[in-house]
């Protein structure tokens, strides 16, 4: 069992084996939960203290996978007692393969009916319609990253596309549902959405209404793109606010002057800050912060401005010294052979922390081999926006051709459904 909230579906499954002997639980970890559902609530060590403390269990072991059968052919027990959900879904190939390892001793497999009406996913979702605190959310991050080898991220950049990243899942091959991790707030899609230039022509002030439309209408972690981070003292005040909203990180790239968009063909214009003026700028903001939960994420634009390979290890080094939570590494080649370069140096490194990617001009390279390269975080940085703009303009184009809205609709959501995207409940 995951055991995050206990309910009765779970004591009936320990009565039921404490009437054929001792019971041992298999607590699933971390790691194996996240590896088919959400991130637990809570740690394994506090579901672990939970699960010792109830009334019938005798010993507790560590599951480490959904994959039953080491466990069992280290324990080969009489019985194996298993809620009988897991008879169809994600579960339904584990069944079978622990029907088959305990039938090796003669041992018999035990399926009490599923408690109908109650289950720790349901329960888990009526907690998150009901919103989620700050402090809740702020530590989401941190922990996805001690229990998942590379999280996802996406941009919103208002409360309607929050809403999408925080819902939208797919199946994979083996049914397991497959979502966003994390919420990316970008400066460049926040400032295009408004009508501006990615400039610093929008205010942090400006910029706080976005990332409280997103957080009303998501769950999910948040990371914050700031820019350059302003002078130490802003950077400073920026990091309290964020933090005290809930926002789980703040991302600041090491470009001085005025703002100008990484991926832009041309980079003569773009001046890099030395690697000691931003390090003094992450301690601004590693001092300022409340609690280590909250991450001060610094992007190295070396590969971007030219300042090559070498002058980005020595300043992910200084960085790193200077207290980065984590490192970003910017690039726009379309093999990401830069990336990978940098990545296998760094990843080399005494103090490494997570190795955040914008795969968003190497794109052709999949999510799994970033994760070989030793990518913690990657965040497809702009795709909503990019997306919603050509629907928008065919839309108004329909309309204008036609002078009505019928051949529009093709491109549109149906009313009723639209409707229904945001309810009043």
């Amino acid at each position: 069992m995951a055991a995050d909230i206990i309910h009765p579906g779970h004591l009936n499954i320990i009565d039921e084996g404490a009437k054929l002997g001792d019971v041992v639980v298999g607590l699933l970890t971390d790691s194996a939960i996240a590896a088919y559902k959400r991130v637990p609530h809570m740690r394994y060590d506090q579901r672990l203290a939970v699960v010792e403390h109830l009334k019938g269990v005798g010993r507790v072991v560590a599951q480490e996978q959904l994959d039953y059968r080491p466990n069992l052919r280290k324990l080969k027990p009489d019985y194996l007692l298993h809620g009988s959900d897991w008879q169809a879904g994600v579960m339904n190939g584990p069944r079978q393969q622990a029907r088959e390892t305990m039938a090796e001793w003669g041992g018999e497999v035990v399926e009490p009916a599923y408690t109908e009406g109650i289950s720790s996913t349901r329960l888990i979702s009526g907690v998150k319609e009901a919103g989620v605190s700050p402090d809740a959310r702020l530590a989401q991050l941190t922990r996805l990253l001690e229990v998942k080898p590379t999280i996802r991220g996406m941009e919103a950049h208002n409360g309607l596309s929050a809403h999408i990243v925080d819902r939208v899942t797919v199946p994979d091959a083996n049914g397991v549902r497959t979502g966003f991790d994390v919420i990316w707030i970008s400066s460049l899609t926040d400032s295009m959405a408004k009508g501006k230039p990615d400039n610093e022509s929008v205010d942090f002030s400006s910029r706080l209404v976005t990332i409280n439309q997103v957080l009303e209408a998501s769950t999910k972690p948040v990371i914050v793109d700031g820019d350059s981070g302003g002078h130490d003292q802003h950077f400073a005040q920026m990091v309290r606010t964020l933090e005290r909203l809930g926002v789980s990180a703040v991302v600041i790239e090491d470009k001085a002057g005025l703002k100008r968009n990484s991926l832009h063909e041309d980079t003569h214009a773009h001046i890099q800050e030395t690697k000691e003026a931003f390090s003094r700028k992450i301690r601004a903001g590693i001092k300022a912060r409340r609690t280590d939960n909250f991450m001060v994420i610094a992007r190295i634009e070396s590969l971007i401005v030219g300042s090559g390979h070498d002058d980005a290890i020595e300043r992910a080094k200084a960085y790193l010294g200077a207290g980065a939570s984590a490192i970003m590494i910017h690039s726009k080649d379309a093999t990401g052979a830069d990336v990978k370069r940098f990545s296998k140096v760094y990843n080399t490194l005494p103090n490494r922390r997570p190795l955040m990617m914008v795969p968003t001009s190497y794109n052709a390279v999949s999510e799994a081999e970033l994760t070989s390269w030793g990518a913690n975080i990657v965040v497809y940085a702009n795709h909503l926006l990019r997306a919603a703009y050509p629907a928008m303009e065919q839309a108004a184009q329909k309309i204008l051709q036609h002078g009505r809205a019928l051949e529009a609709e093709q491109l549109c959501l149906p009313i009723p459904d639209f409707l229904k995207l945001i309810t009043d409940e």
